[in-house]
């Protein structure tokens, strides 16, 4: 865990750290960035942090009692809250505040976590906020969130903000891989998208497959100079890119493709080199057009005739 938060987050990673060694943590954070960057492995480092009977060196053990009973969700100090269904109800956070004073809340530190902070409904949100404006004991309380827009600027206020950066390309594939989607498809999604929350929802479509392998063919005729990839945006691509959002990530899948071709030529033959260093040049052209609202059909046309023609 610690890891992967020094080596993806290094920031908030070290200002956490910094604020624990010092004293000096807030009573509340918002952890703001996309699913999958690390706020949730930062949350609970924090409260193995703060509770690990065995600290060295400013870090957790991870093997005393209280840091494996935070691993498994099982310590009594620590409480994680979900939506339920949909949303996040005031019942949640009501239960939330009575298991606090059942517990000794006045004498012993807490250290909640709220997931999906954004999911919680206005009765819950306005809970949450007069619980933080009259704070009853020493707790921590962690917000985590991907739309932070959507929360509410009164509980904004009263928590210190945390922005989590993108995951860099490497990280994400490895994210993906360890997610269950196959290295291939991993790289391709890491290219269209720096979120591994949009990469995961992507993926999880029946089109992205039939997508990549229509790119795939397309990209063949292309590089063989065969006229069918004039046919086949027609026959085949039109179909599957009705919205323009898809549109524009076949172009990408598309690119994709050319890159990883480059690659392989960087230390080849000049002129193969050059060929395709053009194409991909056809192609963010091509991007720009579809930017400008050209329609897909000529766009992808007009490209295939540019490449293979060399205009």
């Amino acid at each position: 865990m610690d890891t992967f938060l020094a080596q993806n987050q290094p920031l908030v990673y070290s200002q956490i750290k910094k604020s624990v060694e010092h004293g000096r943590l807030a009573h509340a954070y918002l952890f703001e960035g996309d699913q999958g960057v690390g706020k949730h492995e930062l949350s609970l480092w924090l409260a193995k942090r703060l509770f690990c009977t065995q600290v060295v060196d400013n870090e957790p053990c991870n093997e005393c009692n209280n840091c494996l009973r935070i691993a498994a969700g099982e310590h009594p100090n620590l409480w994680q809250i979900k939506p339920d269904g949909q949303s996040i109800k005031v019942d949640q956070i009501r239960q939330l505040q009575q298991e606090f004073v059942r517990s000794g809340f006045e004498s012993r530190l807490q250290f909640f976590t709220i997931s999906h902070a954004d999911k919680m409904n206005a009765s819950a949100a306005n809970s949450l906020l007069k619980f933080l404006e009259e704070p009853a004991g020493s707790f921590v309380a962690i917000l985590e969130t991907d739309s932070p827009g959507k929360i509410l600027p009164t509980i904004q206020s009263r928590c210190q903000i945390l922005h989590f950066a993108p995951l860099n390309t490497q990280a994400l594939v490895a994210k993906l891989v360890e997610a269950g989607i196959g290295t291939e498809s991993a790289t391709l999604l890491a290219a269209l998208t720096n979120s591994y929350q949009k990469a995961v929802e992507i993926s999880q479509e029946e089109w992205f497959n039939e997508a990549k392998a229509a790119v795939s063919q397309w990209y063949l005729y292309l590089a063989n100079n065969d006229l069918m990839a004039f046919v086949y945006v027609q026959k085949k691509l039109t179909a599957l890119a009705k919205e323009k959002e898809r549109q524009q990530l076949l172009l990408q899948m598309l690119m994709q493709h050319f890159r990883q071709a480059r690659s392989k030529l960087l230390n080849g033959d000049v002129l193969a080199l050059k060929e395709n260093t053009r194409r991909i040049e056809v192609l963010l052209e091509a991007e720009q057009k579809l930017g400008a609202n050209v329609s897909f059909q000529n766009v992808c046309e007009q490209l295939v005739l540019r490449m293979i023609h060399q205009d």
